[in-house]
């Protein structure tokens, strides 16, 4: 834009009566609503300005100081001179010559001035406007340079103008005509391009051309020609050139200064010679060449001279003719020579401040994929701006420069790059009300965004659609860059410090903005950018020159069925929230080609179906085709009615899962896909395809398309495709459930609509087996095996495809399906691709790092712009052609394919996974070329380790392919190795496994995981201790957490298992041996104890390790690998300590005194042995290391005790605590055989010597109860799954102790003894105990025990223990409240909170007994009990599911047995309600409570849990 602007309505009424309370914001105001000025220099003055009182004593000079131009200069200072006078408002109108551009004045001034057109050069340069124009005076004209005649004159013909505005004035003549136009032509946006009267075409024409090429042209082609004629000149004869040029006068009559010229370099020289003498820069260099006798110069630059005005000549009817078809010009900048958006090319859009009148036309900016948007107008959010424009129709998130800093993959995620535009705000924000978001002039902003902008531009321009030429900048100009200091300016200096100029669009809407960026970019480089440039065209016809452009891809209406047989239209702003879906359309495909048996459409079949049967992954169109040609054959698997009929039938659940397990590459994805297609009309189908987002919000987009433009829900199928970041897929189905079922609280006749599918793809090396162990769900199983009917098909549609394809007989992904995977046909494919094979070139090695990538990581490849790197092809717009022309000899097992990941790139990678391992096979035998040889290759190239997102993908690949470890096949648990190290070290051994995972080291250098997996692979394989040790402790250099620090406890523990497992070693007779072992155990159990601190700080369990995705440990939950490896490094002492002469477990004598030293009875020095030098020093190593060592068995007790905890009370559903609990239950038994056995001495004094009788008959009972881990509270409620004799006897102990223990120690035993009774009662109610010793206890007998110990105990103890048993006595009873029972609720919560928080993060704890429909004990069901009516039927993993998910609540074997009770959900919290008396309870599963804190009557069944009451299967009553 111009210096000023058509003068708007008046806005002084907005402002304060009192000028001098004007503030900076008013001050701009005033000058752009009454003064007319542009937005641009209203900012720059009210900068300065600062507030109103300063204002008013502006004169004219200072505002010229600050660099604003002559005419907007008078123009604020008449309109000061009105404002001191008390006049507000815009000045009155003149005939419409207030709406007159600089242009539009020029064109009128050239016939009053024909003799002196240099005067409205002058006005033009100065941009005098027509509102300028009107405040002038004869000083402001004399100013300029114009003299007394040309200002009178000039003056005389504006006072005429004026008088035409008088009432009574003519009112239809010329110039009002002209006015007229031209106030069209500035709301058509075309600034001075319309002829005013007597002013011919071919004027307007000229002018545009002496505009653009007077300026520019002298500036860029003379200066650079004069630099290069003087470069040749010695350093005396440029001084000679010097003193010779500083008489040579310009057009006006001015000689040069020699201070301007005095040591000036070539360069600067040049720049001042063309700056003062313009046009006739090279005429003056060749006299100045011809007076200091550089004759041979001059004549060259002569002949440059005459060359380059043949050019010009010819080349202005050229541009003429070009910019006459600026909107074809435009289509090939955004399209790179097509019509259509389709070419996934992305868009940096840079804007500068926008007026009402432009956003209007600015609709355009929707169609692009804009990638970012870098907004320098903080009004853009506001009421008329461009951004609330942009999102009414899209979804934009709004930034500030500063979010980019960090690393670019994690940027696209938590800013949502790619899936949503990014509207960065670069000079602040009025719609947010702050200092940091405040606007700022050029100087504050250099000095606080600068830097912020810059740094943004650099990661912008490193995404990969930048660096691949898939990507254009474009910078929007709707109001004018006056000065390079200008942030807009800036920003496109930062980005041409990553980017070539070709990549940058100039769209300016008018000549007037372009002429004066042009002239910036032209002073700062000698880049041309018209040919990059759209000036000519109105924002109106650059709108409609997009929106007639693409994309082609998809039909023109997004349509989705909705309830009632209806049909809406999904809004593109909709389809932009749900990022996390890929949706299918009821018409996909449809309506895309006008004519569908046209030649264009029939060679697009041709490629698509082709794509599909090479080995491309299959797409909507491959359906489209079959059912637009049902005589045509679709292979469909045998599975697929299976599938169909699971989908479609009734389901109770608002959220169903159905498995699809699968060998690779046998076609379960394009069945789930088929079934999507055939269910689209019932069904609004998606596919998930970012799962990296939070499930809850994936859930939330998935209701949000549910709901989508329809009074009733609609039912969703949703497809997850073999996804390793959803380890457990039913967090996400609870998600899903718990969305669905808030949302039917606002829709309650909506249930049958409300449920969600989910089709989940599980690839798989057992599919059938996997099916078979999840036979309680819905599933189904596919193989890499085809039945006869399927094997008829494929070569049904093999004859088709000979009828309209080339050799079908080479698509072979469909071939090796049609050979039923036949193992030698893929052999001889791979045979056959591998004749010529050269491993020392490049297109060698790079199918051999793809075949390496493709068989050992799925569906793996790499990116094609790194194919082109290290091909060394030249970046074309066709790099797939490129890359595979240079790949020919492998091209036929090769395909190009999209991956939607970050904004999308294509990757090249091979056709099938069988051909990857059938090609290694082949590399190794006949060329000698093993999997670690390309590994060292691929590790090699730094190509594949440096920065970039694609390159990240690559890299996650290839960490993935070194330390990925599988299931076993015969078990839960993972083989010790990822299939590639294995495979390395069967063929080379050791060293070359290092040599790998060295070299990876070098690679990965801020992951832990490569170190960390050498380490494991040095102490299992290679016995090498030392070296695993170094390398353990460099992975937790690089990241100290739980893992790496276990990692070095590992490496001790194996190390101590080393040197007990020696064949035939006889160390134990070796102090020297002993003493290090004892040393060795030690360091382990510290490093066990210091990786179980890390895991027990909660800030580092939710910082979980990211960068080890080796799974070798789980991601959720409680750790307690710390525990475990503490409880097996003392085994392993126990063990080579039984072995020494005077502790052998084999004499009961020596035992006995082993058991004593342990328990701390008797030291070392009193144990009986023989008196020689070894036992001595083997004593004498004890003694030092006795405090350790007499510390290992309350430790140990310690550690069961808490673990017995951890499995009693809380939810096991990862495989590590299955493997956990074995090996502590394993340690358990040699713990019974070590501590817990009383010898037989013990019993024959106990014969012998009455007086000690009591002692020892305690210890029995406390060793009995050890020994079957009944002496603790959840040792106890173990038992509900254990014999009732075996209850019975352990009842019988308790009794006895809490008769004879004194009352301070009486108290656990008290609650241990009350807990096994009611233990008892529910395995046995008629037990023995009962009539004989009067040792089970009444009901009532049991609640007055518990009230003594409450007594004692008060609120604050220091276990849960008391507060559990209260909770179970005086649970109320519809017939019996009880007030007190909110205080135990308060203490239980508070001590299982205070000591066992630890346990149960972000794990659920366990209801081990139930509140049913009888009275007294018999109220209470155990979870055992219930779990037998189904034993019978589903083994217990499959019943601990259906626990999981609460799904066993919907059986009658349970509810008949359990109580629903009444209660209320209020705030989001359960209460259970007894008369007046309200209850809090912890509902046992989030998902089951609705969202919105509704106020609601529900019900529940009620489990006890060591934290306080569950609630289960919550029902609202509606």
């Amino acid at each position: 834009m111009h210096g000023t602007r058509a003068v708007g309505p008046p806005a002084s009424h907005e402002l304060p009566a009192d000028v001098c309370e004007w503030t900076s914001a008013d001050v701009a105001r005033w000058l752009t609503a009454d003064v007319g000025l542009d937005p641009t220099l209203a900012d720059i003055l009210a900068a300065e300005v600062v507030e109103g009182q300063f204002l008013l004593g502006f004169e004219k000079k200072d505002i010229l100081d600050l660099g604003i131009k002559h005419g907007p200069a008078v123009l604020i200072s008449r309109s000061l001179e009105r404002l001191k006078k008390g006049e507000r408002g815009a000045a009155p109108p003149f005939c419409g010559v207030e709406t007159w551009s600089p242009e539009v004045v020029f064109q009128w001034l050239l016939p009053h001035l024909p003799r002196n057109q240099e005067y409205a050069d002058r006005l033009l340069e100065e941009d005098v406007s027509g509102n300028c124009l009107l405040c002038f005076g004869k000083k402001d004209f004399v100013d300029l340079g114009i003299r007394t005649g040309p200002a009178v004159h000039i003056l005389k013909k504006v006072s005429e103008l004026k008088d035409k505005a008088q009432p009574g004035g003519d009112g239809g003549g010329a110039d009002r005509r002209d006015a007229a136009e031209a106030r069209h032509n500035r709301a058509d946006g075309k600034k001075g391009t319309r002829k005013l009267a007597n002013i011919p075409d071919n004027n307007v024409r000229t002018l545009k051309r002496k505009q653009v090429k007077e300026k520019a042209q002298p500036a860029v082609h003379s200066r650079v020609t004069v630099q290069k004629i003087l470069e040749e000149l010695g350093e005396k004869d440029l001084k000679k050139f010097h003193f010779v040029l500083q008489d040579k006068r310009n057009g006006k009559d001015q000689p040069m200064a020699w201070g301007k010229l005095e040591g000036r370099d070539t360069l600067d020289t040049a720049k001042i010679l063309s700056d003062h003498h313009a046009d006739r820069a090279l005429e003056v260099t060749r006299e100045v060449l011809v007076q200091i006798n550089q004759n041979d110069l001059a004549g060259r630059l002569e002949k440059i001279s005459v060359d380059a005005g043949q050019m010009m000549s010819c080349s202005e009817e050229a541009e003429l003719t070009r910019e006459l078809n600026q909107g074809e010009k435009l289509k090939n900048l955004l399209t790179c020579g097509g019509n259509s958006l389709d070419s996934g090319d992305r868009f940096v859009v840079v804007v500068n401040k926008s007026s009402p009148e432009q956003v209007q036309h600015l609709q355009f900016l929707s169609k692009l994929e804009l990638f970012c948007v870098l907004d320098f107008d903080p009004n853009s959010n506001g009421p008329q701006g461009l951004c609330r424009a942009y999102k009414e129709t899209r979804v934009a998130n709004l930034h500030s420069p500063s979010q980019y800093k960090g690393h670019l993959d994690s940027l696209v995620s938590s800013l949502n790059l790619y899936d949503q535009t990014s509207w960065v705000f670069c000079n602040g924000r009025n719609d947010i009300q702050s200092n940091d978001n405040k606007e700022l002039d050029y100087r504050t902003w250099w000095k606080k965004y600068c830097k912020d902008v810059e740094h943004m531009v650099g990661q912008i321009c490193s995404c990969d659609f930048v660096r691949n030429g898939q990507g254009l900048i474009i910078f929007l100009l709707l109001s004018s860059v006056y000065v390079d200091t200008d942030p807009v300016f800036e920003t496109y200096r930062s980005f041409l410090k990553y980017i070539e100029q070709q990549s940058i669009v100039t769209i300016c809407e008018s000549t007037g903005v372009y002429s004066k960026w042009k002239e910036l970019i032209a002073d700062k480089s000698d880049f041309d950018i018209d040919p990059l440039s759209i000036y000519e065209l109105t924002l109106s016809q650059v709108n409609g020159t997009v929106a007639a452009l693409g994309p082609f891809s998809q039909s023109p209406a997004m349509l989705l069925p909705s309830s009632d047989s209806s049909i809406v239209v999904l809004k593109q702003k909709d389809k932009d929230l749900m990022t996390a879906l890929d949706i299918l359309f009821l018409n996909q495909c449809e309506n895309v080609y006008e004519d569908e048996k046209s030649p264009e459409f029939v060679d697009f079949r041709r490629r698509q179906e082709e794509e599909f049967y090479r080995g491309g992954k299959v797409k909507w169109w491959n359906f489209y085709f079959c059912d637009k040609d049902s005589k045509k054959t679709f292979v469909k698997r045998d599975k697929y009615s299976n599938v169909m009929k699971m989908i479609c039938s009734e389901q109770r659940d608002a959220c169903v899962l159905i498995n699809l397990y699968h060998h690779p590459g046998c076609g379960a994805t394009t069945l789930a896909m088929h079934v999507m297609w055939d269910l689209r009309s019932e069904f609004r189908c998606a596919l998930l395809k970012d799962t990296k987002l939070p499930k809850e919000e994936i859930a939330d987009q998935i209701i949000h398309l549910m709901k989508l433009e329809s009074k009733r829900q609609c039912p969703v199928l949703l497809l997850v495709d073999d996804v390793k970041e959803l380890d457990n897929p039913y967090d996400l189905v609870n998600c899903i459930r718990k969305a669905v079922e808030d949302s039917q609280g606002t829709n309650v006749d909506d249930g049958p609509n409300c449920k969600v599918t989910v089709l989940n793809c599980v690839r798989s090396h057992i599919p059938k087996k996997l099916c078979k162990h999840s036979n309680y769900m819905q599933c189904q199983y596919i193989t890499a095996s085809l039945t006869s009917h399927e094997q008829g098909e494929f070569e049904k549609k093999l004859e088709e495809l000979q009828e309209t394809h080339e050799k079908p007989e080479n698509f072979y992904t469909f071939m090796i399906m049609k050979s039923n995977f036949d193992q030698k046909y893929i052999d001889d494919v791979a045979h056959n691709t591998l004749n010529n094979f050269d491993p020392s070139t490049d297109d060698g090695k790079l199918f051999s790092f793809l075949a390496l990538l493709n068989n050992y990581v799925a569906e793996s490849g790499m990116a094609l712009s790194l194919c082109e790197d290290f091909l060394g092809v030249k970046m074309t717009r066709d790099p797939e052609y490129r890359v595979l022309d240079t790949m020919k000899l492998f091209s036929n097992v090769l395909i190009v394919d999209r991956v939607e990941e970050c904004g999308g790139y294509k990757r090249l990678r091979l056709l099938h996974h069988t051909i990857g391992a059938a090609c290694l096979e082949v590399l190794e035998r006949r060329y000698f070329l093993k999997v670690s040889d390309i590994t060292l290759h691929m590790l090699h190239y730094d190509l594949f380790f440096s920065d970039g997102v694609v390159k990240d993908r690559l890299m996650h690949s290839i960490e993935r392919m070194l330390i990925r470890r599988q299931r076993k096949k015969d078990g839960d648990e993972r083989e010790l190795f990822s299939p590639l190290i294995d495979k390395i070290h069967q063929q080379q051994g050791g060293q070359t496994v290092q040599d790998i995972f060295v070299k990876a080291s070098s690679r990965f250098r801020d992951r832990a995981s490569i170190p960390q997996a050498l380490a494991r692979y040095l102490y299992i394989n290679e016995r090498d201790f030392a070296e695993a040790l170094r390398w353990a402790e460099k992975a937790k250099n690089i990241a100290q957490n739980p893992y790496t620090i276990d990692t070095i406890a590992q490496v001790y523990k194996s190390n101590l298992r080393s040197n007990m497992d020696k064949e035939k070693q006889e160390w134990a007779h070796n102090p020297d041996d002993l003493d290090t072992n004892i040393r060795l155990a030690m360091n382990g159990i510290r490093a066990f104890q210091r990786a179980q601190e890390q895991s027990d700080n909660a800030e580092n369990s939710q910082a979980e390790n990211p960068d080890d995705k080796s799974a070798d440990f789980p991601r959720k939950g409680y750790n307690i690998y710390g525990h475990v490896g503490v409880l097996e490094m003392s085994f392993i002492v126990f063990e080579f300590l039984a072995k020494l002469p005077f502790f052998q477990e084999r004499d009961p004598m020596t035992k006995k005194y082993f058991q004593s030293f342990l328990n701390g009875s008797i030291p070392i020095d009193s144990v009986h042995k023989a008196n020689n030098a070894v036992n001595n020093k083997c004593a004498e190593i004890i003694k030092d290391h006795e405090p350790f060592l007499l510390n290992l068995k309350p430790e140990v007790k310690k550690k069961f005790d808490f673990l017995n905890c951890y499995f009693t009370y809380t939810k096991g559903n990862f495989e590590f605590d299955t493997v956990n609990n074995r090996t502590v239950c394993d340690h358990f038994k040699k713990y019974v055989d070590l501590f817990c056995t009383a010898p037989e001495e013990l019993r024959k004094v106990k014969e012998d010597n009455p007086k000690l009788k009591l002692n020892l008959i305690l210890e029995e009972h406390r060793i009995y109860l050890e020994k079957h881990q009944a002496d603790t509270f959840s040792g106890v409620l173990q038992h509900l799954d254990r014999s009732a004799e075996e209850m019975e006897k352990i009842v019988e102990s308790y009794a006895f102790l809490q008769q004879m223990v004194k009352q301070k120690q009486n108290i656990q035993v008290k609650l241990n003894y009350i807990l096994a009774n009611v233990v008892l009662y529910l395995l046995q109610p008629k037990s023995k105990l009962l009539k004989s010793y009067k040792l089970l206890k009444s009901y009532k007998q049991l609640r007055d025990l518990l009230l003594e110990a409450l007594q004692v105990v008060g609120y604050n103890y220091t276990v849960p223990d008391p507060y559990y048993l209260a909770v179970l006595f005086f649970w109320p009873t519809p017939s019996e409240e009880n007030s007190e029972i909110r205080t135990y609720l308060n203490a239980i919560r508070a001590s299982s909170r205070k000591h066992l928080s630890k346990l149960f993060y972000k794990r659920s704890t366990i209801a081990h007994l139930y509140l049913g429909n009888e009275d007294g004990l018999k109220r209470l069901v155990s979870k055992p009990s219930l779990d037998r009516n189904f034993l019978r039927k589903m083994p217990r993993d499959i019943l601990a599911q259906l626990w999981w998910n609460g799904d066993i609540f919907k059986e009658k074997d349970i509810s008949s047995r359990l109580l629903r009770v009444a209660g209320t959900i209020e705030q989001g919290e359960v209460f259970a309600n007894y008369g007046r008396l309200k209850i809090p309870v912890h509902p046992a599963r989030r998902s089951g409570i609705r969202s919105g804190c509704s106020t609601e009557k529900i019900s529940f069944y009620l489990g006890f849990a060591v934290n306080g009451p569950l609630a289960y299967d919550v029902q609202y009553e509606n």
